[in-house]
């Protein structure tokens, strides 16, 4: 188990505005939906928003992976205990667990022993670390998101460094295993009865020491720069939907593995066709002499063609007829086009359309207002 002493400080939950019971796609909205408002490139130069995105990001490392909330919820209900022995406020740190291994120790605890440790008050671990998730938001005609596209999102993000690949080392050389602890990046301290384990002071806690750092990151292993993502999007994808690109996000560090890349679809509306899950919806006007006496109509479908759907006598307006399987495609099947027919009445008639009319009106006895008493 790899336990930090934020776990015992920090209300990850709180941060992230959820409670701790939160389902874990609650926990994932939550995060996305900050995470868009924080973003450096939503907040050009606002420092405190770029922290606050770094405290929320921290905090989703840690709640947003099963394995690992599971554990900070172990960790946090240990309480008191805990925080003494992670250096907290709740009491002093016993003498004999100084300098040792909390993440250890808690490991025996919950029958794990995966070596981490603190070092200055905050983790020291350098280990591999998972790169952040990130968002980008893509704009489609109605056509695109229908059919189905293979298009590109440009960003600007961290990425591995081009020129050492994201080890950190200068061109011609490569990191090394440290010699001290053998690329584990933890020193055996026993104890007595304990056996901790402590950060090796030769390389930080990485298992691996860059005697040549690359001269473009420094030997931090990225850089920031634009990038171009290609996006393969299926037919029949929603506005708002949200497509996940494995490994697309930003770099892991210390040889861990990139996030993932959200994809936000924008779709913009059709001139003609709106949308209802996987049906087409269609508004065709009609006359009110093809309503009362029934009519042929012919109507456009997305693809192109023309079909042709029968107006019975006396239709309404507002009725909605059923095309099938000329909506939208996707892998499990196609939707409807749904034609909803709309009776036009004229703001201006000539003569021979008033004479009609009035001829219309007079030949009509009864009132349709007849059942209300007046």
């Amino acid at each position: 188990m790899a336990v930090q002493r934020e776990w015992f400080e920090k209300d990850y939950y709180a941060i992230l505005g959820v409670p701790p019971s939160a389902p874990q796609k609650d926990v994932t909205t939550a995060y996305r939906k900050l995470a868009r408002q924080l973003h450096p490139d939503a907040n050009p130069g606002d420092a405190s928003a770029e922290e606050r995105f770094k405290e929320v990001s921290a905090a989703y490392d840690v709640v947003g992976d099963p394995e690992r909330r599971r554990e900070y919820d172990q960790v946090r209900a240990m309480g008191p205990l805990g925080a003494r022995m992670g250096g907290g406020q709740a009491g002093p740190m016993p003498h004999n667990f100084a300098g040792a291994d909390l993440g250890d120790l808690l490991g025996n605890l919950f029958g794990r022993g995966e070596p981490t440790g603190f070092r200055g008050g905050g983790p020291f671990s350098q280990g591999p670390q998972r790169g952040v998730d990130l968002e980008a938001d893509l704009h489609l005609s109605f056509a695109d998101a229908i059919r189905g596209v293979t298009t590109s999102v440009n960003l600007i993000s961290e990425a591995a460094c081009p020129d050492c690949g994201g080890n950190g080392a200068a061109a011609g050389s490569a990191p090394r295993a440290c010699p001290e602890c053998g690329g584990r990046g933890v020193l055996d301290d026993n104890q007595g009865f304990f056996s901790f384990s402590r950060p090796c002071g030769s390389c930080g806690g990485r298992g691996s020491i860059v005697d040549h750092p690359c001269g473009t990151c420094s030997g931090s292993g990225t850089t920031t720069r634009p990038r171009v993502v290609k996006v393969r999007l299926p037919e029949g994808v929603k506005h708002g939907q949200q497509i996940r690109l494995k490994g697309k996000g930003g770099p892991g560090r210390h040889g861990g593995p990139p996030g993932d890349l959200y994809v936000r679809v924008d779709v913009e509306p059709h001139p003609l066709f709106a949308r209802d899950g996987d049906h087409l919806l269609l508004t065709v006007p009609i006359t009110y002499p093809e309503a009362a006496l029934g009519a042929d109509v012919r109507v456009p479908t997305f693809e192109g063609d023309v079909v042709t759907i029968r107006i019975p006598p006396g239709t309404r307006s507002g009725r909605t007829f059923r095309v099938r399987s000329r909506g939208v495609r996707t892998a499990t099947g196609a939707g409807d086009l749904l034609v909803t027919v709309d009776l036009v009445v004229p703001t201006q008639l000539s003569d021979a359309e008033r004479q009609a009319v009035e001829a219309l009106r007079d030949a009509t006895p009864a009132s349709p207002r007849a059942g209300l008493g007046v």
